[in-house]
């Protein structure tokens, strides 16, 4: 094989076969319980009561969590079906090349949400500490904090998980208690945390404030619904399984059920603690609400929610796209090193008021690739893909130079209306993004570069799990191995081709 066939083939890339697929319905749940609970989504529960009551806030958020579920679950479905990760299957879209300007992006754009939650964790350290012993280095905790994650992260996906198992009952636990603390806080300064609001707002700008909430819910999440391949390529699915929903049964019960309560329940007690405290930051709030062990405890579950989301939504996303980026010399554990470098280099503890907004307006413009992926995996390829040549230098996807022309104009279409009409950002940018590269590749790109699957589709050919087949790509030869089927009824699928 060639140099340049080379770079394609990083070990931490090729699809992840059924049975090192090792995330079940409870445990991605669980992972889901962790990285739910961040300071941007106290912020929404903070932000909308000052304008709408809390019950408002909470439907909204219920509303706005289902729908980017949704948009995650199908995205997710081409780990499922492939075992691809997000950067691989970008080179359908984007090109083998195109793939790491819009990855890159990404990449970086975790790598700073990593050093901001990083520095919160190792803010609510730093208070446990003083609590306890009167040491007071927040630097210090920022460091070791930081090291503890990237280690864990490096162990790979399994060690993700148990980490996760351990978190997640703790954090529900201590959430319910620190809701407790807030909302007798709350009472004590004479305001009914169900029915209060700073500012309330009526008729049209009700409505627009409401579907504010909505948005921001949905928008606070549009990378992740991007790159949710790089974390469904690793859950549990039946082969042979043609029903879509029973296939992603584990994928829903993570994006739907366990997104929804546990992101509205950090909404609510965002809400709770603005209305306390008026900060929606609970390491504040918590820190004038209760004191001694009990405080201690209490951020000890900022702690670990800074640590499991990290983790699963930042570290591993980024490791992902660097480990592209550079080739098999960079393994995952490399780009997992690489993600935790960028993060402390970016010193959140001085730029946040800077990073902040520059991370909410990257979000939004990454929801165009949400719509492109949308597009390119379900109406233009139906969810079959020529996996052995995503890892081809000269294969059906290296199009003009490495780069498909279609996905990168969507992508700026979609990025510029959605920076536009940012409070609308997520629909805008997936509506757009879709719809322009459905046009571009559909009536002009894939007219000069064909594409394999659509010129001739074969679901035994394909489809990956649906059929039976692991996509398993042989260094040497760069070719797929079909596997081999156990019962002679399912050897079609498998047959080599």
């Amino acid at each position: 094989m060639s140099k340049k066939e080379n770079y394609l083939m990083s070990k931490d890339l090729l699809p992840v076969k059924h049975s090192d697929k090792k995330i079940g319905s409870l445990g991605f749940a669980f992972i889901w319980v962790g990285m739910a609970v961040l300071l941007a989504t106290f912020a929404i529960g903070g932000n909308g009561v000052e304008q709408l009551s809390l019950p408002w806030v909470v439907l909204a958020t219920i509303i706005g969590s289902i729908a980017i579920g949704t948009f995650m679950t199908l995205i997710g479905d081409i780990g499922i079906e492939h075992g691809l990760s997000f950067p691989v299957y970008m080179r359908a879209p984007f090109g083998t090349i195109g793939t790491h300007i819009p990855s890159l992006i990404r990449g970086l754009a975790a790598s700073c949400w990593f050093g901001i939650n990083t520095y919160f964790g190792a803010s609510a350290i730093n208070g446990i500490l003083s609590v306890l012993t009167d040491y007071d280095n927040w630097f210090a905790c920022f460091i070791i904090f930081a090291s503890f994650q990237v280690i864990n992260t490096s162990l790979g996906i399994k060690a993700v998980e148990r980490f996760a198992n351990l978190a997640a009952p703790i954090i529900i636990i201590i959430s319910a208690w620190m809701y407790t603390t807030l909302s007798d806080k709350a009472l004590e300064q004479g305001r009914e945390v169900w029915a209060w609001v700073e500012s309330p707002v009526t008729g049209s700008a009700a409505v627009t404030a409401f579907i504010i909430v909505i948005m921001a819910n949905m928008g606070f999440w549009a990378t992740l619904a991007a790159d949710m391949p790089s974390i469904s390529r690793f859950i549990k699915a039946p082969q042979y399984e043609r029903n879509w929903f029973k296939r992603n049964k584990a994928s829903l019960t993570g994006n739907l059920f366990a997104l929804t309560v546990t992101q509205t329940f950090m909404v609510i007690i965002g809400g709770v603690s603005y209305i306390a405290v008026k900060n929606y930051d609970p390491v504040i709030a918590l820190q004038e609400a209760a004191s001694g062990i009990i405080l201690g405890v209490l951020l000890l579950m900022i702690v670990l929610a800074q640590w499991s989301t990290n983790v699963s939504a930042n570290l591993i996303p980024a490791a992902t796209i660097f480990s592209n980026i550079g080739g098999p010399k960079t393994p995952f554990w490399v780009g997992v090193v690489m993600a935790g470098v960028i993060g402390i280099l970016v010193q959140p503890w001085e730029l946040f008021d800077i990073i902040m907004p520059a991370l909410l307006v990257v979000g939004g413009i990454l929801s165009a690739i949400v719509g492109i992926l949308f597009a390119d995996y379900y109406l233009l390829r139906k969810r079959q893909v020529n996996v052995p040549d995503l890892y081809r230098h000269q294969g059906q996807y290296h199009y003009l130079k490495g780069f498909n022309v279609a996905g990168l104009v969507a992508w700026v279409l979609g990025g510029v209306t959605s920076y536009a009409l940012s409070s609308y950002s997520f629909v805008v940018g997936f509506s757009v993004g879709a719809v322009s590269y459905y046009i571009l590749a559909k009536y002009w790109w894939f007219v000069k570069y064909k594409q394999a699957e659509i010129e001739q589709p074969n679901e035994q050919r394909y489809l990956g799990i649906t059929v039976g087949r692991d996509w398993i790509i042989d260094d040497e030869h760069n070719v797929e191995k079909p596997l081999q089927s156990p019962s002679h009824e399912h050897k079609q699928a498998n047959a080599s081709f």
